[in-house]
């Protein structure tokens, strides 16, 4: 084995069973374990291993294991509780690209998960190593094994040869093998939740005698709230509380609970923890908050060493309202009406704020979780559990923060097929922008990269409470609108006129009505009726003309939903409610959503009932109502649309781009930016058209250069260099337009003066032609990944914040937005009468830029600006790249946070 591998954490990943394992490299110090792994074995399963029933092979194979490190050989082990239930090896024997494998499973714990878990990581570290295809040797009669290989989802090939297999695993990384992983992941993720959100037995450590107390609270709601399942307190000092049995410790209840909520004071917690553990606990509720660095860790390595999962700390609880559980373990003021909307939040304030609100509108709640400072259980977890359960069809989050979120998109893409994913997109401010040494960075805000995670995934994403309220609403109650094409009906022309607007700046469109349907409308309302869109029914507008006007619009194909703006009157009962009972009756009506605007409601939403036993959600503002139909259209659209592929590129040399990669961070441990040299190298690796250029550190060779790449009409362009030179033009370290030696002589005179002591040479290039200037970057963001950008480029690049980003890796569907999405996205269709510029080449610019920030990890931003569109051809000009020491890590390899 390898110092790397030695010196790689352990972690903590998920069996099918939901139990924990420890999987980390072997040491020596593990021999004696994993030569009583092998002793341990039958007869049989030895033979299986080794081909033969010998108890020499368990020392062999130890010895192997905890040898001293050496090339090519990886060894990982899975343990729990501190024994050794699984090894994992291979050994390249010298070669490079690939590897001997083999994988042993304590006996009694087949059928379990734990050979395709390590294996999995160890595909993982071989990807990470360069090795691109496992081979193994079984006796053919070794089911389990090649059931085993089979099964990865990767491509397996086998070869018989009398009584044994050989087969072939290529590592190749695709969307099937991801798949795979991820089922069985969330397999396993479901079944870790289990004593969780359905646990047969619930106590609660610190529950104390007097009121007040959060404890006592929460034993309160779970005693009253119904559950069904047997509850205990835990209290040394009391037998009984609030009628439930008390017992002096965990160990001293008669049986031993699923599930245990902890309210004690934070220093007990660890203690606590670690006893739960031991006792066979399988998760834990903590709403303890204020616990420091030393007592989280304890916490958190008491979970992880007996395999509880945690909700928590400083968290507001769980629930879930099944009729035949009950489980209401927290300490809202109330108990959550049972229903179909999953919760999860990280604020307890704002799940009261949620769980209010959803009361109020009478849409009751599947599964509620608190998930507080998120030690462990997730959004990603929660998003899993509503996918599975039967119950769930509306998902409500608040996340302030993202464990891994190339995980939880790929979760919330597949979700988000199924139910709506509304959240509440929190910490919008610049505050997190980080100080930007380049173009790209400074554009790169916290907001835009949410935006583009919550994009990409289908996630509805709103700016408050209120807006999400208002969208859960209509999402709950009414169908996805086809398209944004919008009729709004008012018994007041000023409410329908603010109602346009708020439909306007939601982004949907108020289409004008075809001349029969304007005749059928007229011929239902009231004398003095104006029927354009608004349709301004007058105040004299009886219910019954107001149903049969909203009859017709509902019929009407060239609407995709209805929107009345109304106002009691004196005059006519038109926002009575015996009109929104009878608005979903009526013969032939299709399928659109409606929604009403009353303008006096003291509340601002709620659910009015309809003649059908559903509800139609009422609005006491236009701009809450055009908002959630604008959200329910952009969800239509995302749904009818089909989902992306990562296109296959040509011309990409990974192995040289890594290669050019280490090479530079083993001479720069720190990083920096690249010169222009390497830079254009990787570019290359990428096949990114590049404008010739070339490197001169006197004056004559760049008279020599000039002469060689002169463009337009001789015409070239000088660029001074020195390393940490990004904005050149900031800098007038730029000449343009330079014709003759006389003027290249005089602009490298006049920067060599100016950058005395600082320039290192100077870039010629051709001069440019005409186009459009653009900008394409990526940035590594720490938490979320490679974050490319694209927008209108050159020198107003910041100023004028032309932007759109989207995360990598880049579906065709994601390039096209990137395109499409910047005010600038006319000019590159032909808007100035030119004809559209090379937007397959832009494409192709993007997609392998997306590629290279993939496969380089250490690519902490790259800054091309600007990129020249014309109708021919799409040239990057100018490019700046940044690299930084950082390990690669596999976003989608099982473990737990």
């Amino acid at each position: 084995m390898t110092d790397d591998v030695l010196n790689r954490p352990p972690v903590h990943a998920l069996l099918t069973d939901g139990t924990t394992v420890c999987i980390r490299p072997v040491l020596p110090g593990d021999h004696d374990q994993l030569e009583g792994l092998y002793e341990e074995m039958s007869p049989e399963n030895l033979r299986l291993r080794f081909f033969a029933a010998s108890r020499r092979s368990a020392t062999a194979a130890a010895d192997r294991a905890c040898a001293a490190a050496r090339p090519g050989y990886r060894a990982l082990l899975a343990e729990t509780k501190g024994q050794v239930i699984g090894l994992a090896e291979y050994d390249t024997g010298g070669g490079r690209d690939s590897a001997e494998i083999s994988v042993a499973v304590a006996d009694g714990l087949h059928h379990r998960g734990v050979g395709t878990l390590l294996v999995e990581h160890l595909v993982s570290a071989a990807r990470s190593d360069g090795v691109t295809t496992f081979t193994a040797d079984a006796l053919s009669e070794n089911r389990e094994v090649l059931r085993l290989f089979t099964d990865l989802g990767l491509d397996v090939t086998r070869r018989f040869e009398g009584a044994e297999v050989r087969c072939t695993i290529a590592l190749d990384e695709d969307d099937a093998y991801l798949t795979a992983v991820e089922a069985r992941g969330r397999a396993a993720d479901v079944a870790s939740l289990v004593p969780l959100l359905r646990p047969k037995a619930v106590a609660v450590v610190g529950a104390g005698r007097k009121p007040g107390s959060v404890g006592r609270a929460l034993l309160h709601h779970l005693h009253a709230g119904g559950y069904t399942g047997r509850l205990f307190a835990v209290n040394p000092g009391a037998t009984n509380i609030l009628g439930v049995p008390s017992y002096p410790s965990i160990t001293s209840l008669p049986r031993t609970p699923d599930l245990v909520v902890i309210a004690a004071p934070a220093p007990a917690v660890p203690t606590v923890a670690e006893e739960c553990g031991k006792a066979g606990v399988r998760a834990l509720v903590v709403v303890s908050a204020g616990l420091d660095g030393t007592q989280a860790q304890a916490l958190l390595t008491a979970c992880r060493t007996h395999g509880m999962r945690l909700v928590g700390p400083n968290c507001l609880g769980i629930s879930n309202t099944d009729p035949d559980l009950g489980l209401d373990a927290t300490f809202a003021s109330g108990h959550p009406k049972p229903g179909s909307a999953g919760v999860a939040v990280q604020s307890g304030g704002v799940g009261i704020a949620l769980l209010d609100g959803l009361s109020r509108l009478g849409i009751g709640v599947s599964t509620f979780a608190s998930l507080g400072d998120k030690y462990d259980v997730s959004g990603n977890d929660m998003l899993q559990w509503w996918e599975s359960d039967g119950r769930t069809d509306l998902a409500l989050l608040h996340l302030e923060s993202f464990g891994n979120p190339q995980a939880f998109s790929r979760t919330a893409r597949r979700v988000t097929r199924r139910m709506p994913v509304l959240t509440v997109d929190a910490g919008r401010t610049d505050a997190g922008r980080r100080a930007a040494a380049s173009h790209t960075a400074a554009a790169a805000t916290r907001t835009m990269t949410r935006q583009a995670l919550f994009t990409q995934a289908g996630i509805t994403a709103t700016h408050s409470i209120g807006e999400l309220l208002a969208t859960a609403a209509l999402f709950h109650t009414q169908p996805h609108p086809a398209g944004t094409r919008v009729a709004i009906v008012t018994n007041a022309g000023g409410a329908g006129v603010l109602t346009a607007d708020a439909c306007a700046e939601a982004g949907l469109v108020l289409p004008q009505f075809t001349p029969g349907l304007v005749d059928d409308l007229l011929a239902v309302l009231p004398s003095g009726a104006a029927v354009g869109n608004p349709v301004d029914a007058t105040a004299a507008v009886s219910e019954d003309q107001l149903r049969e006007c909203v009859d017709r619009l509902m019929t009407y194909p060239g609407i995709d939903a209805v929107l009345l703006a109304l106002v009691p009157t004196a005059v006519a009962a038109a926002t009575g409610d015996d009109l929104v009972r009878a608005l979903t009756a009526g013969p032939g009506r299709q399928a659109r959503p409606v929604a009403i605007v009353r303008l006096e409601q003291d509340v601002a939403v709620s659910l009015l009932p309809a003649a059908d036993g559903g509800t139609i959600p009422s609005y006491a503002e236009p701009q809450a109502a055009a908002r959630a139909l604008a959200h329910a259209a952009r969800r239509a659209a995302w749904l009818a649309r089909p989902a992306g592929t990562v296109p296959a590129l040509v011309g990409v040399d990974t192995g040289r781009a890594r290669q050019i990669t280490e090479t530079y961070l083993a001479a720069h441990p720190d990083g920096g930016w690249l010169d222009p040299l390497i830079c254009a190298d990787l570019l290359a690796c990428y096949d990114i058209p590049q404008l010739p250029w070339a490197w001169a550190d006197t004056e004559d060779d760049a008279v020599l250069a000039a002469e060689r790449l002169g463009g337009v009409d001789g015409r070239v362009v000088m660029k001074a260099h020195w390393p940490g030179l990004v904005h050149k033009s900031e800098q007038h370290a730029v000449h343009l337009d330079l014709r003759g030696e006389d003027q290249v002589r005089a602009a490298y005179q006049d920067l060599e003066s100016r950058f005395a002591g600082l320039m290192t040479g100077v870039v010629v290039q051709p001069l440019a032609g005409r186009g459009t200037e653009l900008f394409a970057g990526v940035v590594q963001d720490d938490v979320f990944g490679p974050l490319v950008l694209f927008g209108l480029g050159g020198t107003a690049t910041e100023v004028l914040a032309d932007h759109a980003a989207r995360l990598a890796p880049l579906t065709d569907h994601d390039v096209h937005d990137l395109i499409t999405a910047p005010r600038c996205a006319p000019l590159l269709f032909g808007a100035r009468g030119n004809g559209p510029v090379d937007l397959e080449g832009l494409e192709q610019v993007l997609l392998r830029l997306s590629r290279m920030a993939e496969d380089l990890p250490q690519l902490a931003e790259a800054d091309f600006n600007p990129v020249l569109a014309t109708p021919g051809q799409v040239t990057v000009l100018d490019a700046r790249i940044r690299l930084l020491p950082r390990r690669p890590q596999d976003p989608y390899l099982r473990r737990l946070r």
